[in-house]
């Protein structure tokens, strides 16, 4: 007597396939990033004081799009990092020498990236030296009204548990820095991209709560998406 054949499993049916719930979803995976990396964390943090020198400094053209172009691919590598880190764990279900070179190449190609935004970075403003040291005015603003819009970035990302009012004090408190640098920016388009960052970091605060509050566990990384066992990458 043959066993007949199982059928095969069912996926959970996606909620709508237009072109607003494709938008919706690719939302979902920017902010799982954000959420379950720690480099993603650090990407977005870094973008935030990029932006701040953006809006601050009057720069050029090409200096701003370059800027805003290497924050987006490395947000961009770090992103497709997680995809491959996720599809890695799914193919591999113990330990492979392999999968872990596969996850630690990904992790290099990363680091080469925001390695060279750091070198352009200087290079601009080396170029543009004369213009930063005519605009001490503008950075000391930057300064005190940017590191504490940075602090409340930071809050917002950090993965340990905390009350809900230390989630809306440094979202009001973000928005608010944000707004008195905005009235003074040299570049509404840096402006726009570090608002739009605070928006993120408070969008990932409140998926980790929704996602703690669903498995009964503290606001926080334990327990949620843990590393693959033998196949982590390094570093």
């Amino acid at each position: 007597m043959t066993v007949p054949a199982r059928p095969p499993p069912r996926f959970p049916a996606r909620h709508g396939s237009g072109l607003f719930a494709s938008f919706g979803h690719a939302w979902a995976g920017l902010i799982h990033t954000v959420v379950h990396q720690r480099n993603m964390r650090v990407h977005l943090i870094s973008a935030v004081l990029v932006g701040l020198v953006g809006s601050g400094i009057p720069l050029g053209l090409a200096e701003k799009v370059t800027l805003i172009f290497c924050v987006l691919l490395i947000f961009f590598a770090e992103i497709l990092n997680s995809a491959l880190e996720h599809l890695v764990d799914l193919a591999v279900q113990q330990f492979d020498e392999k999968a872990r070179l596969t996850k630690d190449a990904a992790a290099a190609g990363v680091l080469v990236l925001a390695l060279g935004t750091v070198v352009i970075f200087a290079a601009i403003l080396v170029h543009n030296w004369d213009t930063v040291r005519t605009s001490t005015e503008a950075i000391v603003r930057q300064v005190a009204l940017g590191l504490p819009l940075a602090a409340c970035v930071l809050v917002l990302v950090r993965p340990q548990p905390r009350p809900l009012w230390v989630d809306l004090l440094a979202f009001l408190g973000g928005g608010v820095l944000m707004g008195a640098l905005a009235m003074h920016s040299a570049s509404l388009v840096f402006s726009a991209l570090t608002a739009g960052l605070l928006f993120v970091a408070a969008s990932a605060a409140y998926s980790r709560r929704r996602e703690a509050r669903s498995s009964g566990q503290p606001s926080g990384d334990s327990g949620i998406n843990p590393p693959h066992p033998g196949n982590e990458k390094t570093g």
